[in-house]
């Protein structure tokens, strides 16, 4: 008996240290500009300036961060692509 529990020990304490792991590097969702907008109780023009002007961030990031990686053709259109569909709230 006291051979099993010697074994499970290690185990499920490298069980318990993956998964701590794993979670501490998973990145904090960063908040799209549409709950950003809803947040701020944005209506009419100025919801349509914030959100224009918020495109137009993520659109730069995202293009850098695509060279960042040295993406070039389709794969950074649809990198882009998803990149700037995600910052938005798309």
């Amino acid at each position: 008996m006291i051979a099993a529990t010697a074994l499970v020990a290690p185990l499920v304490a490298t069980a318990l240290l993956v998964s701590v792991t794993a979670h501490a590097q998973t990145p904090p969702a960063a908040t799209s500009c549409k709950a950003q907008a809803t947040e701020k109780k944005l209506h009419g023009a100025a919801l349509t300036s914030f959100m224009k002007k918020c495109e137009t961030d993520a659109q730069a990031a995202c293009d850098a961060s695509a060279a960042e990686k040295k993406l070039a053709g389709a794969a950074k259109a649809s990198f882009t692509k998803k990149c700037v569909g995600d910052a938005v709230g798309q």
